[in-house]
């Protein structure tokens, strides 16, 4: 396999969310700027949500204005309203990342509104976007099951992505918030949008709460998929969706798709060291398999009685 893949790290937003502790925004700033020597093709900075909400992004502002920008890294950041995507084209994003919810209770629970209100919403932040050059994407969550109302019809899933197309969304990711999806569904629902939207933009964003984030990936990629979110170190979860563990960790999944032969265009030594920094930094251990194992071809010095021998 020789086709390039995208991926965006979530972790300084996604995961540093719904840390216990405010991480300090010089470290924030630090560890943004390493991911963006590491070849990933994204990196979500951030959230302009209300303080209030979320307090460890409550430096949103500071955080973009001081990384480096690395030529050929796209800097996200997420918004929730009107108000959050003014304070992010002050900060000269390149993409901005819209959050609804196929289902209805969740998307009370998470945002307060209701699918249609979120609808109506991205109308007038995509509005005020207008003339920006501004790239607008939009995270479906709840794509694959939602932890309150269980399964959510896939036609009620492609209804959405077809009115969030309309109304100017460029890109969607297909979100499985608590990690409810399995490989057979992740590829059916993925080759449906593929196939149904060849011009739009398809993220696939996987939570490894069952254990079976790493194996969804590889279902999306078969789809065809060939962008995907994930954390560094897996951290993150959803603050408002019962049972979302971490996502899928980057320096993982890269790992994966590079003993496969796929292109990532990442340097994962350089992931890995970055991953390495992250337990000091969060003040806990972190989930990543590979920062604890090592790259599949590591190799370890054999047995004392063994040394001489041929086996």
């Amino acid at each position: 396999m020789t086709k390039r893949l995208y991926i965006q790290d979530v972790a300084t937003r996604d995961g540093f969310q719904i840390e216990p502790n405010f991480i300090p925004t010089e470290d924030k700033i630090v560890l943004i700027d390493q991911l963006s020597e590491t070849g990933l093709a994204k990196i979500e900075v951030t959230s302009f949500t209300s303080p209030k909400a979320i307090p460890n992004l409550r430096d949103a502002e500071e955080v973009m204005r001081g990384i480096r920008r690395v030529s050929g890294v796209e800097y996200t950041v997420l918004v929730p309203n009107v108000k959050g995507c003014e304070r992010a084209l002050s900060c000269d994003v390149d993409e901005i990342n819209l959050v609804m919810s196929a289902s209805d209770t969740h998307g009370m629970a998470n945002l307060r509104m209701t699918p249609e209100q979120s609808l109506l919403q991205f109308r007038e932040i995509i509005e005020v976007t207008r003339g920006s050059g501004v790239f607008i994407n939009a995270s479906l969550s709840t794509t694959f099951g939602c932890p309150f109302e269980g399964d959510v019809p896939e036609p009620r899933v492609y209804e959405l992505v077809q009115r969030l197309l309309d109304i100017g969304v460029q890109g969607v990711t297909l979100c499985d918030t608590t990690g409810m999806a399995d490989p057979a569904q992740v590829e059916r629902i993925c080759r449906e949008a593929l196939s149904n939207w060849p011009e739009a933009v398809f993220t696939a964003h996987f939570h490894n709460t069952r254990g079976m984030g790493l194996a969804n990936a590889l279902a999306a990629l078969n789809a065809g998929i060939d962008r995907f979110d994930a954390s560094l170190g897996g951290l993150g979860g959803c603050p408002y969706a019962p049972g979302a563990s971490g996502n899928i960790c980057t320096e993982d999944l890269v790992h994966m798709f590079q003993r496969m032969g796929t292109n990532t265009g990442v340097d994962l030594d350089r992931l890995l060291q970055c991953a390495a920094s992250l337990p000091e930094l969060v003040g806990h251990d972190v989930p990543g398999a590979v920062l604890k194992a090592g790259k599949s071809d590591r190799r370890y010095p054999k047995p004392k009685w063994l040394e001489g021998s041929d086996k």
